[in-house]
């Protein structure tokens, strides 16, 4: 026997035996009961009289989209009270005005004050136009609500049990959505502590224990409560130091601190937590989130349903390793202990880890062929994605001389002066480059793409977030613990991380406090997607790699047929393989043009006709849907144009400003092709495949950019790179260079120190 209140009570075993609650974030779209709990501070305003009826209108709208999804929405909300309050208070005054008009004049209403309204007589006049709020609302999405109103006495009767819980299997089975509230107008005042006494009962003082209880007799799989704070935070929310807890375990809730219950609400975040884990541990998954907050609030729910990182998700699955925000804060003190070694240090470990891609080749083949085997056999990756995930002995040879060439011109890049000024007497200012800090690298089937990466980031000093594809997860895995173990030979093996966690990239790309640069490899959607969710991370990248090659009338017959085969068909799936040709009006027709077509067809190269060449032909090829397409394959674009001027123009319209080349022996036609053309890289008489780091002399790249800030075409070290400002001075103040001051402003520029060029 238990007691609540003063009624003693008997526990009655669960109805449901308990079940299996989702272990990550990513599993909760496949929820299909959903209990949605409406907390005080989000149903009403904040003056705490009357409802918040936009925030109100778009939990609706939500709920009515999950809903219509064919899901089983059951919503647990307060308001009852706020909305009574607001009625009552304006017959009140309604009242005491007409009085006050009566007796004593106009001139005494302003000193009209409004009694104290007891709560219960507010849910009592309140609740039926809540009801009747949530009915319009609903109403127009085509969804029918219905109210049940219950207390703590009705759970622990078994024959009342019974008939809720038939009630709400019987509402949810005809599509409606029940809305369920306390009798707050019946309930005795809440007795401390007198609830989440033991796995199988829950008393139900407040919303919170409310919804928990319906969600676990309900065997519902998801349980949203949504208040007025973000989540859960390992110190009081709005401290300096409070960190959001994205995953919160059992037995975690001894390192939190509480702070206070919100404006209004019978419950606390304490009492949140507890209805939250007894949740949990009935099979019920749970995430508290903000409903409040006006940036989110539209789409708080749908998010979560998504699996987007909103909120605190409870879990009873611990992850064997650290997450992604653990990961970060490792890869920012690793990266400041890298950049604070000597230069040839840094150097060292990139040598130690070319090495170890030639004397582990066998390991690292092997991993790299069971992740192709896979790939292949589940048939999920298209052949230029294959292509990209093959290593073979040449790559890693390859890799290994890039690495060898990163190391060599890596000596002076961290520290290194780029400015001197003289900006005063024995005041002297510096301009230094610095790592830029925490980069996240996005990369897609491209495991030859992590020692690149980790090699460039060692150089520069930067700490390193990697998240690869799925689809190479044998291949990277050996590839970071080789990049690992060369880490440790100076004691910085958490610089490079790798992260393995069930992480959206979207998630990824919030992290703004964790990550200073966000570096996409990888198809032109996943850099759009990813530029789209970045949220204040700057973005390095591009989004498509289409490039041109135009061939001038004074064009050599000899360049040109071997500059196209090597730019289409060379890798035809690189971003800077050829995509689209331009040929001259005047070459159509001429032994020129046919020796291109029969080259073209030879290498098996589909042709797609641009609308002014298919123009000129009787029977031409399939006429492109799109001019500014890349197709990553042996096919390729042709088009006609009038003059170098229309090729430029062209590209300008249709190109993506990564690589453009024009082949012409007229060196006044190149120049201003090479002039004009707006593009990361522009070439004469070379193939675009020629756009590349290591090709450079780089060594490596972390990609190709074709934005105008920072860094521009393919990006080495000094893209990794920002600067600092180091002023030494000797006991100076701005106040001696007034008008009157003793001093005055040199502005000299002093000569740099010299380079290490070795």
């Amino acid at each position: 026997i238990r007691w609540w209140s003063n009624i003693p009570f008997i526990t009655v075993p669960l109805s449901r035996a308990h079940g299996k609650s989702f272990a990550h974030r990513s599993e909760l779209k496949h929820a299909k009961r959903i209990v949605v709990k409406l907390g005080s501070a989000v149903v009403t305003r904040g003056d705490e009289c009357g409802l918040a009826l936009g925030r109100l209108a778009s939990i609706v709208e939500q709920v009515s989209m999950l809903q219509n999804q064919g899901r089983e929405m059951m919503i647990v909300t307060s308001g009852a009270v706020a909305f009574g309050k607001q009625r009552l208070r304006h017959e009140i005054l309604l009242s005491q005005s007409v009085r006050q008009a009566l007796h004593s004049g106009q001139s005494q209403l302003k000193d009209m004050a409004i009694p104290v309204l007891e709560a219960r007589a507010c849910a009592a006049a309140g609740q039926s136009g809540l009801m009747a709020l949530y009915e319009a609302m609903f109403t127009q999405y085509s969804i029918c609500a219905a109210q049940i109103l219950v207390t703590n006495l009705d759970f622990h009767d078994e024959q009342k049990r019974r008939n809720l819980n038939g009630t709400l299997h019987e509402l949810l089975r005809m599509n409606i959505v029940p809305i369920i509230n306390t009798n707050d107008a019946v309930v005795p005042p809440p007795e401390p502590n007198s609830d989440l006494q033991g796995v199988n009962v829950i008393s139900v003082k407040d919303n919170d224990s409310l919804a928990a209880r319906l969600a676990v007799e309900m065997k519902t799989d998801l349980l949203i409560v949504l208040s007025d704070v973000e989540g859960l935070f390992d110190s009081p929310p709005g401290s300096d130091d409070a960190k959001l807890i994205d995953i919160f375990y059992p037995g975690d809730q001894q390192s939190v601190t509480f702070g206070t219950k919100s404006r209004v609400g019978m419950g606390g975040m304490e009492a949140k937590v507890k209805a939250a884990l007894w949740a949990l541990q009935g099979g019920t998954s749970v995430v508290i989130a903000n409903g409040t907050h006006p940036k989110i609030s539209g789409h708080v729910i749908t998010d979560i349903v998504e699996g987007k990182k909103v909120g605190t998700f409870f879990s009873e699955v611990k992850p064997a390793g650290p997450t992604v925000e653990q990961q970060g804060e490792m890869a920012r003190a690793g990266g400041r202990t890298l950049a604070a070694l000597q230069p040839e240090q840094r150097a060292e470990i990139i040598y130690r880890l070319a090495d170890l891609l030639t004397d582990q080749r066998d390991e690292i083949l092997l991993a790299n062929k069971k992740d192709l085997e896979e790939a292949e056999n589940k048939g999920r990756l298209a052949l230029p994605l294959l292509k990209r995930l093959s290593l073979s002995t040449s790559k890693l040879n390859s890799l290994a001389i890039g690495l060898r060439q990163i190391a060599a011109s890596s000596q002076d890049s961290v520290g290194r002066v780029i400015r001197r000024t003289r900006i005063a007497k024995d005041l002297d200012l510096e301009q230094v480059t610095v790592p830029i800090g925490v980069l996240l690298v996005i990369f897609e089937s491209r495991p030859d793409c992590l020692p690149q990466v980790s090699a460039l980031a060692i150089a520069s000093g930067n700490g390193l977030l990697l998240k690869g594809g799925k689809e190479a997860a044998r291949s990277n895995q050996i590839l970071h613990h080789l990049t690992q173990e060369a880490l440790s030979i100076h004691g910085v093996k958490d610089v490079v991380q790798l992260v393995n966690t069930r992480e959206e990239v979207e998630d990824l790309c919030r992290l703004d406090k964790l990550i200073d640069l966000i570096i996409p490899r990888g198809s032109s959607q996943l850099v759009r997607n990813i530029q789209k969710a970045a949220k204040g991370i700057p973005v390095m990248g591009h989004s498509e790699g289409i490039c041109h090659v135009y061939v001038d009338t004074d064009a050599s017959v000899e360049k040109v047929t071997r500059i196209i085969r090597d730019s289409k068909c060379e890798y035809p799936a690189a971003c800077n393989a050829l995509e689209t040709l331009l040929i001259h009006r005047d070459l159509l027709r001429t032994p020129l043009f046919d020796q291109i077509i029969d080259m073209l067809r030879v290498e098996q190269v589909k042709i797609h006709a641009g609308p002014k060449f298919a123009s000129y032909l009787t029977f031409s090829p399939s006429e492109v849907k799109s001019l500014r397409t890349e197709y990553g394959d042996l096919e390729c674009c042709i088009e006609v144009v009038d003059s170098v001027q229309e090729a430029v123009e062209h590209i300008h319209k249709y190109g993506s400003s990564h690589t453009d080349v024009i082949i012409t022996e007229n060196e006044k036609t190149a120049e201003f092709f090479l002039q004009h053309v707006d593009s990361a890289c522009v070439f004469w008489n070379a193939s675009t495949r020629f756009s590349d780091g290591y090709r450079f002399g780089l060594g490596a790249e972390v990609g190709i950019s074709t934005s105008r800030i920072h860094a521009r075409g393919p990006v080495g070290i000094e893209g990794l790179l920002t600067t600092k400002w180091l002023l030494r001075g000797d006991n100076h103040v701005v106040s001696d260079f007034s008008e009157h001051g003793s001093m005055k402003y040199l502005h000299e520029s002093l000569p740099l120190p010299q380079r290490n060029t070795n």
